[in-house]
């Protein structure tokens, strides 16, 4: 019988030891890394056996919410948000200052907190680093965006606030679907919200088309709008009638000169094919009396420039936080030369033509102007001004504020 030699022992023990060791520091909690001073792999040890190594989005008790992120290489992090507005600069107008400036920590773990309070809401963020924007990694919900992935996080309200999920009430169901445009030529996806009940029944619905803006997708009203908890809420209150929400992507493949806001391959699209495809494969009521349309910024212009103008399709307008353009009076007398007809029509027809904007909102300025055009055609309209900018936090109010006086 052999016997070990003393150094192969040795050597062992020392392999157990490094196991122990890195097993430790992979189970060590953020605040034992920060307290030893671990190098600058402490703050990226991977999360395999247990939870993330740091919270990357910590909401405080005063509803101020603190950052973290690991870039133990990097030079510059910084928080960047478009919803945040008052709170987190957002590079607007142009040329003004764009985020809040991380501080980097011994262990290479960024980090920063919102100097005052966020409303109830659900914020979008992203990182900038070193002047590439990213998501969070360790985020596990996100918002779509036309050029990429931001990360969610959410402020609860107190009492809870009507985009929240709310248990003891029935809930609809989000599907996302996909359908061949002719108009486009190339397949196309859309986000449809059907009320609670509509699974195990057979009941007909109306049917809103709700848009998103320019720096979205057809997931933005889902990811950032809560729509579908919205409905909820509104519908086990009362408030609305359960009606189908189909959210169509508004933007079309990119060609050289085409407006994404006057954009005829999207209205040929939503006409053409959309329109058809829901009302064939979804429990739909047809008729433009039980047809809405309605959007936000950009999807307010694709309302404007498809909807108002097709009031045999669409019985319902919603514009929330846009006008016609920056071109002003000009711009708006030559949409109702253009289409002098059919908004006359559109007088005669519409159930309900609605506009919303914030006073603090960019865009402010160009919708005195849009509603001068609907005052020259006869088209009586409600209007809401309220605080606040371009945000989602006024777009999920309007919403909560025009779905009450659809269909009824």
């Amino acid at each position: 019988m052999s016997m070990s030699h003393p150094c192969s022992l040795r050597s062992v023990s020392l392999t157990a030891l490094r196991w122990v060791v890195a097993l430790a520091a992979m189970t060590a909690s953020p605040a034992v890394l920060a307290q030893t001073g671990a190098p600058s792999a402490g703050c990226a040890v991977p999360p395999a056996f247990g939870a993330p190594p740091y919270n990357s989005a910590e909401l405080q008790s005063d509803s101020r919410i603190t950052f973290r992120l690991c870039a133990p290489d990097s030079r510059e992090v910084i928080l960047v948000s478009q919803d945040m507005a008052g709170v987190v600069p957002t590079g607007y107008p142009a040329g003004q200052p764009s985020g809040l400036a991380m501080v980097r920590a011994a262990n290479g773990l960024w980090s920063v907190t919102t100097p005052s309070a966020l409303p109830a809401g659900v914020y979008r963020y992203a990182f900038r680093i070193d002047g590439v924007r990213t998501s969070d990694p360790l985020a596990t919900r996100h918002a779509e965006d036309r050029r990429g992935v931001s990360s969610l996080i959410e402020v609860p309200g107190q009492p809870a606030a009507l985009h929240e999920w709310q248990s003891g009430i029935p809930h609809g169901t989000v599907s996302k679907v996909n359908y061949w445009s002719k108009a486009t030529e190339d397949l196309r996806r859309a986000h449809v919200y059907t009320p609670p009940g509509y699974m195990r029944g057979k009941g007909r619905y109306p049917v809103l088309y709700l848009l998103h803006g320019a720096g979205g997708s057809d997931d933005s009203w889902i990811s950032s709008g809560r729509v579908d908890f919205i409905l909820d809420n509104l519908i086990a209150a009362g408030k609305v009638r359960p009606m189908i929400v189909v959210m169509p992507q508004g933007h079309t493949p990119y060609r050289p000169g085409v407006s994404v806001f006057s954009n005829r391959e999207f209205s040929d699209d939503l006409l053409g094919n959309l329109v058809p495809w829901v009302d064939a494969n979804f429990r739909t009521i047809p008729g433009a009396r039980n047809r809405a349309m309605a959007g936000e910024s950009m999807g307010g212009q694709h309302t404007l420039h498809v909807g108002l103008i097709h009031p045999e399709v669409f019985g319902s307008i919603g514009v929330f936080s846009i006008g016609l353009g920056t071109g002003g009076a000009a711009e708006a007398k030559a949409f109702g030369d253009t289409h002098s007809a059919a908004l006359a029509r559109s007088a005669k027809e519409l159930r309900l033509m609605y506009m919303a904007v914030g006073r603090d909102d960019v865009v402010y300025d160009t919708v005195a102007p849009a509603r001068a055009m609907l005052d020259r055609f006869g088209i009586r309209h409600v209007y809401r001004e309220t605080d606040g900018g371009h945000t989602w936090i006024n777009w999920r109010n309007y919403l909560a504020d025009f779905t009450p006086r659809l269909f009824k």
